[in-house]
C-alpha cells in the first residue's frame, strides 16, 4: 500500500489563500529529506532505541501474561478450594479474551489521538488491573482481573504499527523479528520464575513482581518515547500553522465525536472489505491457538505423566522459548533478504506476498510438531522428546507469525494498527476458547489421537498462505485500505 496517499497531499506555503485552505483541512505531508518531525527520518540509533523500548513492553506484558501458567491449577486450588480444569484453563485464557475486546479501543484511537498517549493510558490500566488479580480473594475476580488487564495490552496491536511509522519496507522484518524474541524471554523467564516463586512465598508474589516490571518499563515510556504516528505529527504541525489563519475551532468539536466513531469502527471496516485480511485472520486465529493448547496441556502433561514439580515445569518452558528463538534468527536472517531478492527479481516493485514463503514452510510443519507431542504423551516416551516437540512447535509458530505481521503492515500502511486488530480478534478469541475443546477431546481420544484430530484441523488451513502467495495481490487491489494506489 501507498503510505502518501491523497489525505497526505504534498503541502509548500507559498500565499495565504493557498496557505489558509491547506491549514484547515491539515492537509500536510512531510519535507522530502531532513524533516525532524518524520518518524522516517530520526536516526537509526533512537528507531533502535525505540524498537528496544517496545520490546520491553512486550517482555513485561509476556511475562505478567504467562508467568501464571504452570500455576494456574495452584492459584484455583487456593481461592476455591478444590481443583478445577476447566477453570484453570479459563484463568490463562481469559487473557485472550480482553486483548480481543481491547484493540477495539485502543487501535482506532492511536489513529485519531496518536501511539504516544493511547499506548501510555493502556499501560497505566495494565498496572492497576494487574494489581487487582495480586490482591484478587475469589477464581471470580481472578478471572475478571485477567480479563480487563489483557484488554489494557497495546504491544500486540501498537508495536507492529509503530515499526511501521519509523522504518520502511525493506526493514521491517529485521525489526519484527528482533520485537519478538523480548516476549520470548518474558514467556521463558516467567514460568520458571513463577514456579520457583509459588514453591517460596506465593504466587500472589508473581503478579506483584509483574506490576513492578510493567511500571519501570511504563515510566521509561512516559520519559523517552515520541509521537510516532505521521497523521497525527501532521495535525500538530497543522495546528501551529493554523494560527496564521482564521480556523473554525466550532467546526472541530462538532465533528469529533463523528471522528471517534468513524475511528472505532474502522478496524471492522478495513477487515469485512478486504478478503486477504478475512482469510489471514482465520489462518492465524488457528495456528496461534496452538500456543495455547500448548501452555495448557504442556503443565498437566509434565504434572500427571512425568510428575513435575511447578518448578521443573516452568523451567521445561524453556524449551519452546528455544525453538522460539532459533525461529525468530531464522526470521532474521531470511525475511528481509528473501523480500528483497523476490522484489529484485520483480523489476523493483514490491508486494507484501513476497513475506509469504517462511509461512509456507511454517503452515506444513506445524501439523507434525502437534501430532510428535501428542504422542510421546500418550506412549510415554522420554520427556526430551516431548520438549523436542514443544521447541519445534515454538519454532513453526514463529517462522509463521512474524513474515504475517509484517504482511499486514506493510499491505494497509497508515491502517495497520486498525487491520491489525481485525486480525488480533479473531486470533484471540480462537486462542480463548479452542483449548476448553482439548480436555473433553484428550480425554475421550486420549493424548494421540486427540492431538491428531488437532493436526488435522492445523493441515486444514495450510493452504491459505499458498493462496494468499499467488491471488493476494489481485484480491488486495478490490479494497481501498490495502491495494497499491
Amino acid at each position: 500500500m501507498d503510505e502518501t496517499q491523497p489525505l497526505l497531499r504534498r503541502f509548500s506555503r507559498p500565499e495565504d489563500g493557498d496557505s489558509r485552505e491547506a491549514v484547515l483541512n491539515g492537509l500536510l505531508r512531510f519535507d522530502s529529506k531532513g524533516d525532524e518531525d518524520n518518524p522516517m527520518e530520526w536516526s537509526n540509533s533512537y528507531k533502535w532505541g525505540v524498537i528496544l523500548l517496545l520490546a520491553f513492553m512486550a517482555f513485561s506484558v509476556t511475562f505478567t501474561c504467562i508467568g501464571i501458567v504452570p500455576i494456574a491449577s495452584q492459584i484455583v486450588f487456593d481461592l476455591e478450594g478444590e481443583e478445577n480444569k476447566s477453570t484453570s484453563v479459563l484463568l490463562v485464557t481469559i487473557w485472550e479474551l480482553g486483548e480481543a475486546a481491547g484493540p477495539l479501543i485502543i487501535a482506532p484511537l492511536s489513529e485519531l489521538w496518536g501511539r504516544y498517549p493511547i499506548y501510555n493510558i493502556a499501560n497505566i490500566f495494565f498496572i492497576l488491573w494487574s494489581v487487582v488479580a495480586a490482591c484478587s480473594q475469589s477464581s471470580t475476580l481472578f478471572i475478571f482481573a485477567r480479563f480487563f488487564t489483557g484488554c489494557a495490552v497495546a504491544s500486540n496491536v501498537l508495536n507492529p504499527a509503530i515499526i511501521g511509522d519509523i522504518l520502511p519496507p525493506e526493514r521491517r522484518g529485521t525489526a519484527m523479528a528482533t520485537l519478538m524474541l523480548a516476549p520470548l524471554l518474558g514467556g521463558a523467564i516467567g514460568p520458571a520464575i513463577a514456579g520457583a516463586i509459588t514453591e517460596t512465598i506465593g504466587w500472589r508474589n508473581v503478579l506483584w513482581g509483574a506490576a513492578l516490571v510493567t511500571g519501570v518499563c511504563e515510566l521509561t515510556f512516559l520519559t523517552l518515547l515520541r509521537e510516532t504516528y505521521k497523521l497525527r505529527i501532521l495535525k500538530k504541525k497543522a495546528a501551529r500553522l493554523r494560527k496564521d489563519v482564521e480556523a473554525s475551532s466550532t467546526m472541530e468539536e462538532e465533528n469529533t465525536l463523528l471522528t471517534i466513531w468513524t475511528s472505532i469502527k474502522r478496524p471492522a471496516t478495513v477487515f469485512f472489505g478486504s478478503l486477504v485480511l478475512q482469510l489471514l485472520s482465520f489462518y492465524m486465529a488457528i495456528t496461534f491457538a496452538f500456543f495455547y493448547i500448548m501452555s495448557t496441556t504442556f503443565p498437566v502433561i509434565l504434572r500427571e505423566v512425568y510428575g513435575f514439580s511447578p518448578a521443573m515445569t516452568g523451567t521445561s518452558f524453556m524449551s519452546f522459548s528455544l525453538g522460539s528463538s532459533f525461529g525468530i534468527i531464522v526470521c532474521n536472517s531470511f525475511l528481509d533478504k528473501i523480500y528483497v531478492k523476490m522484489r529484485d527479481a520483480n523489476n523493483g516493485k514490491a508486494k507484501p506476498e513476497f513475506r509469504m514463503p517462511l509461512v509456507i514452510i511454517s503452515a506444513f510443519t506445524l501439523p507434525a510438531a502437534i501430532i510428535l507431542m501428542g504422542w510421546t504423551a500418550q506412549n510415554h516416551w522420554p520427556v526430551a522428546i516431548l520438549l523436542i516437540s514443544v521447541g519445534l512447535l515454538g519454532h513453526c509458530l514463529l517462522i509463521g507469525m512474524v513474515p504475517l505481521v509484517a504482511y499486514v503492515v506493510d499491505a494497509t500502511g497508515l491502517y495497520s494498527a486498525s487491520a491489525l486488530t481485525a486480525v488480533l480478534i479473531t486470533r484471540c478469541l480462537m486462542g480463548t476458547f479452542l483449548p476448553l475443546v482439548v480436555p473433553p477431546l484428550v480425554d475421550r481420544l486420549g493424548w494421540g489421537y486427540g492431538f491428531v484430530v488437532l493436526a488435522g484441523v492445523c493441515l486444514a488451513v495450510a493452504p491459505i498462505p499458498l493462496v494468499i502467495m499467488r491471488y493476494g495481490e489481485v484480491w488486495r487491489q478490490r479494497s481501498e485500505y490495502t491495494n497499491d494506489n
